[in-house]
Formats: C-alpha cells, sequence, structure tokens
C-alpha cells in the first residue's frame, strides 16, 4: 500500500477503512508560559512536528473567564452565559487561527474543550498549582471535588443553574473554535467525580449529560471529533454512545480493555498505551509490545494509536515516544 499523508491515514480509520499503518498521536500540558501567544504555537508545532504526529491535539489551559469569586452557592445563580470570545476563551481562538495558517491542509487538529462539571470545579476552587499534570486515577477527593459537593448540599439548584450556563458557554466556545480553523474538539468529561454517593449516583445524568449533547451539538458537521472519558468511566456505554467520531479514555489504567468493549462501540478507539505507568517506567520494548497488543485486541477494526491521556514530560523518556511511533510504523498494513 502507497504511503498516506497524516490527513487521508486519519480519514481512513474514521471511514472504516485499514489505512497504511494506524494513526499515531500523543499529547501533554505545556508549562504555563506556554499556553497562550507565540510560544504556545511554538511548542504545538515542535511537539507535533518532533515526533511526526499525525493529528494534533490543541491543549486549552487557559481559564474560563468568570466574573468574580464563588463564594456561596447563590453566587452560582447568576453565573452568565458566555458569547465564546471572551478574554480566557480569545486566548484560545488565537492560538487555533495561528495553529491553522500553519497545518491546514497538512494535519488535522482537534481543540481540547472540558464540560460543565470540570470547569466549575475549577471555579469554584482555582487551582493553587498552574501547572496542569496527568489527572489522578484513584484517591481521596480534591479541594475542587469537596467543595463543588459543599455547594451541591446547600443549594442544588443553584449548582445546576451554573452548569447549564457554563454548558452553553462552551457551546458557544466550541462553534468558536471551529470557525477559528479547528478540525474538530476534543470534549474530556468525567463521571467518577460527579456520581459518588455524597452527591447522588445518578448526578451525571441528572445535570450533567445534557450539557455535554449541547455542546457536541454545537460541534456537529465537522470531520473529527473525540470523546475523552477522563479518570474510571462509571457508565462507560453512555459515553460511547455519544455521536463523536473516536473515543478515548485509559483502557490500560482504568479500563476496561480494548478487546472488551471492541464490538459493542461505534467509534473509532484512540488508546493502547499507559500513559501512568508504561511511559513513565517503561522500557522503549514494553511500550511497543502494549502498542502491538492494542492493534491485535482492535482485531479487524482500525483505530487510532495514543496514550489513554496526557503524560508528564518531565519524567517521560523522549525514547518511550518514538518506540509509539516506531512500533505503529513497524506494523503497517496488507497490501
Amino acid at each position: 500500500m502507497a504511503e498516506m499523508t497524516a490527513i487521508e491515514r486519519v480519514s481512513a480509520v474514521l471511514a472504516g477503512e485499514r489505512p497504511d499503518r494506524p494513526p499515531v498521536s500523543f499529547w501533554h500540558h505545556f508549562p504555563p508560559t506556554a499556553t497562550s501567544g507565540q510560544a504556545a504555537v511554538d511548542a504545538h508545532l515542535q511537539h507535533l512536528r518532533r515526533f511526526d504526529l499525525d493529528f494534533l491535539k490543541v491543549m486549552n489551559d487557559n481559564p474560563y473567564p468568570t466574573l468574580r469569586a464563588v463564594r456561596t452557592a447563590a453566587d452560582l445563580r447568576d453565573v452568565p452565559v458566555l458569547r465564546g470570545d471572551e478574554e480566557g476563551y480569545g486566548k484560545q481562538l488565537a492560538l487555533l487561527r495561528a495553529l491553522s495558517a500553519e497545518l491546514s491542509g497538512k494535519v488535522l487538529t482537534v481543540t481540547t474543550l472540558f464540560n460543565s462539571w470540570a470547569v466549575l470545579r475549577r471555579i469554584v476552587t482555582p487551582p493553587v498549582d498552574d501547572r496542569h499534570r496527568p489527572p489522578a486515577l484513584h484517591g481521596p477527593p480534591t479541594p475542587m471535588d469537596v467543595r463543588l459537593s459543599a455547594l451541591l448540599a446547600e443549594d442544588r439548584s443553584a449548582v445546576g443553574m451554573a452548569l447549564d450556563a457554563i454548558a452553553m458557554s462552551q457551546a458557544n466556545f466550541a462553534r468558536r473554535c471551529l470557525e477559528a480553523g479547528a478540525d474538530g474538539i476534543f470534549l474530556s468529561v468525567r463521571d467518577d467525580w460527579v456520581d459518588t454517593p455524597g452527591n447522588g449516583l445518578s448526578t451525571y445524568d441528572e445535570m450533567v449529560r445534557l450539557g455535554d449533547g449541547q455542546i457536541l451539538t454545537a460541534s456537529r458537521g465537522v470531520r473529527f471529533n473525540i470523546l475523552h472519558m477522563c479518570g474510571v468511566p462509571r457508565d462507560f456505554d453512555s459515553f460511547a454512545a455519544y455521536p463523536v467520531h473516536a473515543i478515548s479514555w485509559a483502557d490500560r489504567a482504568a479500563g476496561p480493555a480494548i478487546g472488551e468493549v471492541i464490538e459493542r462501540i461505534k467509534p473509532v478507539v484512540c488508546g493502547g498505551v499507559d500513559n501512568l505507568a508504561t511511559l513513565p517506567n517503561g522500557t522503549p520494548a514494553s511500550v511497543a509490545a502494549e502498542v502491538r497488543d492494542a492493534i491485535a485486541q482492535a482485531g479487524d477494526r482500525p483505530m487510532i494509536v495514543a496514550p489513554g491521556c496526557t503524560y508528564d514530560p518531565d519524567v517521560v523518556p523522549p525514547r518511550n515516544l518514538d518506540a509509539i511511533v516506531q512500533a505503529v510504523r513497524s506494523v503497517g498494513s496488507p497490501a
């Protein structure tokens, strides 16, 4: 089979066709000095070109535009619906326009959006450390989660109003991202933060899922939308039914395994490599073994090879990232 371009390779997989080799990509959060402006443009392009990736996930660590601090649950009742181009949004839109000018027609780009709950937890308790690292899968609730749960107990209706406003704002932002040149969105969702005994085990369905749908509706009609199930998915099948082109989750660290779900899901699988253990602590050989095993688990279904989530560049050896790309290229497809 003749060698494909990066866009042809991804497009083939999204169409259910087997390309010359599986597409591959991976991503990490850049330092706070490279979240916007030319520094962010340069960081993304250097990462893409250093590893010759098949698509670019555009990171989004620009803060959600907020007007005031949240002191009580009552403050959540007047969270405004935003246009989608306010200050924090605007920095991301400028990044997308610059990357589109460089990459349009060469590599597909998906821009990161967080759903309403993920945004709200950072609004009610802004993080002390502005360096965004790979999320923990287990452990005690974070201060963000404790505070949001307390606000939910104080006034559930007010929290719901804030979530609705944020979802509509994120939908507006998604539209503007696509207008700025993104080929799709990478929507990050996480239900193990939400459906807890204290919050109520059906809180996600009650308060969050409709907002996810609003964001995806605003993003329909594009080439490449990815849903990322962060954390340990409690309701994998509901997420897998979302109208997206591909789904990403920590199949190694959190489960379920690719082979357990491949026969019952419609979107393309994007995963296969353990970002929390194998990438930082394994060898190139163990990384390559995970790539081959993931492709074998997918069977006849073409897939995208990627880690289950972000990785920490401070602890992951570049040789292990090179091993992902080399393993994919060694697989190829039958002529």
